[in-house]
């Protein structure tokens, strides 16, 4: 079979030069118009089919220079179409304005290419010409070194030329597939809105019936909005509003995924004239609907513009009518429960659930459709920490929802928020102003005019004295701008739908101490990141009894750690929360079951918080300060103790309540009682004291229990024995007086006076001299062995069994008469190293095997000198303890229960004791109970 003939428009060469003659001679200045057009559109045909598509095609053109005279052809080519409407440069024809205003006429596919009755068709040839030409460009600027050459060359302006002058549709098409391609370059795309391209587009939307002219458009216009200003600038020369009449109108498939797209660009960073056009459109609906698009693509590019759309308050209500409120609910809970759906498809969607809280009708919408679970499990979870802050501030909204306050409660919002106090800030941008709550939308004046109005009335409120504090301020002003920087720390906006008639709360007489650092005319209060979740936090501790929410451990620690551990000076209100708590009566049991009393008085007048302990953590030095708020707050308690409710119910506590409660209450009062009919009848009488000390054995119910135990026995014994000055430093509890002299010593010369008839044997050989009648007389042991009808009475060399010779020195000087000259010291280790074992107990239980009850006693003193002085520590209480020895045990507890002990020294001490006591709590007991009691152990002391 013969090959095809060649043709002249196989060569490029051949169609650049009858591209380039074209260009220089011009569509109309040939005579013969049949030759100089039919080599031109054979030209161009080949370069659009076959030339420019081949493999490397475009790169060939573009260096062969082919750009160049394109861009002249498509300017003689817009010179040759018909006169454009008057209008001012870089802006649109008068018909733009009035195509604008109506909507497109309702299209189910593609239509013949129609004419815009205000111009008249271009000629055949020209129009042929006009579609290739703009074809040919449109594929070079796929190409970005095509897309600079063609910017570089200048051939935005012929481009928006054709654009405004030729108005059929197939030219309207390639020519915005050109400018979507252009738009693609950043620097093309400034260029395309500085020539007035923007209306023309717009324009093509409203009087364009083909569909794929309008996808060409739609596309231009969202490779148009590559940034903030040129989306504002879209959106205000009414880009949106044709966008969403087109999706209103039900276009198909293929369209309404280009409008999706483009309408997910326009709404990043979504602007008020953005979101106003496309409610207007009508576009809020099938936004709606096509959220559940078959679709993938059309599905997610639809959520994410309803989650756009929520930057904007304006929009939010007429949103949430639509449904977008369950729509972006269960988007959010369908990836949250998704593996592979990752945090950050997760961030929009969050944001947007946040920004639906601020209007009331939405926080209904959201409360009944599981929003409220949503958000908790997004504050559980540690993943989604950088959305913890923004979860907080948009659950300001219900701060006075009274069902949702008391659904958000039983879900444990109270000690997540506690634990946010601490917390770092989130890194996510503020809203504007335009994100704010649309409740009121009068309300958003200029910030000159709400200073004028709310902040200047609720300042004169507070200085005039009818306020304590923007704390008093009437709930029906809802939080909403409380995320903002700089926020009003209060209330600015009602949160119902009709905000009430009453601004001030009744009076109420509060049984409190002042809050230290709050100044009674302050009018505004510190806004840091922790302010949404202490606003919370300050609406829980206004109900009734708030002892279940907020008097628990996890809630009293996020406070106190965020009271002692903050930067700056802590917020008023926090101080205010804690101050309110601790003058609630119905909070009292609380505090003493969860062992808040004592949490109080050792974070902040001991310093040691549960994180210290038992090693100390450097804090910011406000200790006098936080010594302070302890005080008073204990002293809040103290008025709540002493009342009659207060005597009742902690007598029910200690009688009647669990084992638990029993120990938690007899550990509290010493803190909260100072009347000592009260403290004597309920720790002593009734047993609340034994009942203590017998639970310092069994497991620990609170981390800081040992150290809780500690100071409540420390403090009850400043309450029995006041006398004894905690300031003063305890004294060594076995002081020994200066050595007397030794009279053993003199047996141990080499000339010994008087001369030794004795000697005792041990069993390493070695033998020490003795006087028979002074042993015999020391002991009825060595009366009875030296002296009776035993065979050693008879010998010379008497043998000592089990005693090496560091044991049996303080025995032998002690047998000749040596009382505290220093031998007992010899036996006992340094601190740091065991007792038990040692050659200390050795003589101790030599002592006790020879009848040596003064001999114990100095060996006794001796081990206190050393473990228990100025150079032992609390870890050598436990050691000595260990011994067994009722003695040494009395000296322990006087030890750690001492005044003016370091409270930490005193806990580890404790810690050590009953360690060493192991299940033997007796001895234990018994100690402390007589160091408590202030009497001498073995005396008789209250059951």
């Amino acid at each position: 079979m013969a090959a095809a003939k060649p043709t002249p428009t196989d060569s490029l060469s051949f169609c650049l030069a009858q591209l380039t003659a074209a260009a220089g001679e011009g569509l109309g200045g040939g005579k013969d118009t049949a030759t100089n057009e039919t080599p031109l559109g054979r030209a161009l045909l080949a370069l659009r089919t076959r030339h420019v598509k081949a493999a490397g095609g475009i790169e060939r053109f573009r260096a062969r220079g082919g750009l160049r005279p394109l861009l002249a052809l498509l300017r003689r080519a817009a010179a040759a179409g018909p006169a454009p409407s008057q209008a001012g440069p870089g802006s649109a024809p008068s018909s733009v304005e009035s195509a604008a205003s109506a909507g497109p006429a309702p299209s189910s596919g593609p239509a013949p290419s129609a004419v815009s009755p205000s111009t008249p068709s271009p000629p055949a040839r020209l129009r042929k010409t006009l579609d290739l030409a703009l074809s040919i460009l449109a594929n070079c600027c796929t190409e970005g070194a095509c897309r600079a050459e063609v910017r570089r060359l200048g051939g935005i302006v012929p481009l928006v030329t054709i654009l405004q002058c030729v108005k059929t549709d197939s030219i309207q098409n390639r020519t915005a597939r050109a400018l979507g391609n252009l738009a693609m370059e950043p620097e093309s795309c400034g260029d395309i809105h500085s020539a007035g391209a923007v209306p023309l587009l717009v324009e093509s939307l409203t009087a364009c019936q083909d569909s794929q002219c309008l996808q060409s458009v739609v596309r231009a216009l969202r490779n148009l909005a590559d940034s903030p200003q040129h989306r504002l600038a879209l959106a205000q020369q009414g880009a949106v509003r044709p966008l969403a009449e087109l999706l209103a109108a039900a276009p198909d498939p293929a369209l309404t995924l280009a409008l999706v797209r483009a309408l997910l660009e326009l709404s990043r960073g979504c602007s008020r004239a953005c979101a106003e056009q496309l409610s207007l459109g009508g576009g809020l609906g099938p936004l709606v609907s096509l959220a559940s698009h078959p679709k993938r693509a059309v599905r997610e590019a639809t959520i994410l513009i309803l989650a756009n759309l929520c930057a904007q308050g304006l929009v939010r209500p007429a949103l949430g009518n639509a449904g977008g409120v369950e729509v972006l609910l269960g988007e959010l809970r369908r990836r949250r429960g998704s593996s592979g759906a990752s945090p950050a498809s997760q961030q929009p969607l969050v944001r947007a659930v946040c920004l639906l809280c601020r209007e009331a009708i939405n926080r209904a919408r959201l409360r009944d459709a599981g929003g409220l679970e949503l958000l908790m499990g997004l504050l559980r979870d540690p993943r989604a920490s950088a959305w913890h802050p923004r979860v907080v501030a948009a659950l300001v909204g219900f701060l006075y929802d009274t069902g949702a306050l008391g659904r958000l409660q039983a879900l444990g919002l109270v000690p997540l928020l506690a634990g946010q106090l601490c917390g770092e800030a989130g890194d996510e941008e503020e809203e504007g102003r335009e994100a704010a709550s649309w409740d009121f939308p009068e309300e958003r004046t200029p910030e000159r005019a709400e200073a004028g109005s709310f902040r200047s009335l609720r300042s004169w409120l507070i200085s005039e004295g009818y306020a304590a504090g923007p704390g008093d301020i009437s709930p029906d002003w809802s939080p909403e701008r409380c995320p903002q920087p700089p926020p009003p720390p209060e209330p600015a906006e009602p949160a119902s739908p009709a905000p009430g008639p009453t601004l001030l709360r009744t009076p109420r007489t509060v049984r409190t101490v002042r809050t230290p650092g709050r100044s009674p005319g302050a009018a505004e209060e510190p806004w840091g990141h922790e302010g949404p979740a202490l606003l919370l936090l300050s609406r829980f501790s206004q109900a009734p009894d708030p002892s279940g929410a907020l008097v628990t451990g996890p809630a009293l620690c996020g406070l106190l750690a965020y009271v002692t551990g903050a930067p700056g000076p802590p917020s008023p209100r926090a101080l205010r929360i804690l101050a309110r708590l601790t003058c609630n009566p119905a909070c009292l049991e609380a505090f003493v079951r969860s062992y808040g009393a004592a949490l109080l008085r050792a974070w902040l007048v001991l310093g040691v918080a549960p994180d210290d302990w038992p090693s100390l953590s450097t804090r910011p030095d406000r200790s006098s300060q936080h010594r302070e708020l302890g005080e008073m707050l204990l002293q809040n308690l103290t008025v709540q103790a002493e009342s009659p409710f207060g005597v009742g119910a902690l007598t029910h506590l200690l009688l009647s309540g669990s084992p638990e409660d029993r120990v938690a209450c007899a550990l509290t009062l010493p803190f909260i009682c100072r009347k000592p009919s009260l403290w004597r009848r309920l720790l002593l009488d009734q047993g609340g004291l034994r009942l203590l000390l017998s639970a310092l054995t069994r497991p620990a119910p609170h981390p800081l229990f040992l150290f809780f135990a500690a100071d409540s026995l420390s403090c009850l014994q400043g309450l029995v024995s006041p006398t004894v000055s905690p300031a003063l430093p305890p004294a060594g509890p076995l002081d020994l007086d200066p050595p007397s002299p030794c009279l053993y010593e003199p047996l141990l010369g080499p000339a010994p006076i008087p001369a030794p008839d004795l000697h005792f044997l041990l069993d390493s050989g070695l033998r020490l001299p003795a006087q028979r009648a002074a042993s015999a007389t020391a002991s009825p042991f060595f009366r009875a062995l030296l002296a009776g009808s035993f065979a050693e009475a008879q010998m010379d060399l008497v043998p000592l069994r089990g005693l090496s010779p560091s044991a049996a020195w303080p025995i032998l000087h002690h047998l000749h008469g040596c009382r505290g000259c220093g031998a007992a010291l010899g036996p006992v280790p340094p601190p740091g190293q065991p007792l038990l074992g040692s050659e200390a107990e050795e003589a101790l239980e030599a002592a006790g095997r020879f009848l040596l009850p003064g001999l114990e006693e100095e060996l006794e003193e001796a081990v206190g000198s050393i473990h228990l002085g100025p150079q032992g520590g609390p870890e050598s209480v436990g050691e000595v303890f260990r011994l067994g020895r009722p003695r040494l045990a009395a000296h322990c507890a006087r030890w750690t229960l001492g005044p003016g002990q370091c409270p930490r020294k005193r806990a580890l001490a404790l810690v050590g004791l009953v360690e060493a006591a192991g299940e033997e709590a007796g001895p234990l007991t018994e100690a402390l109970l007589a160091v408590v009691m202030g009497v001498e152990l073995g005396a008789r002391v209250p059951a």
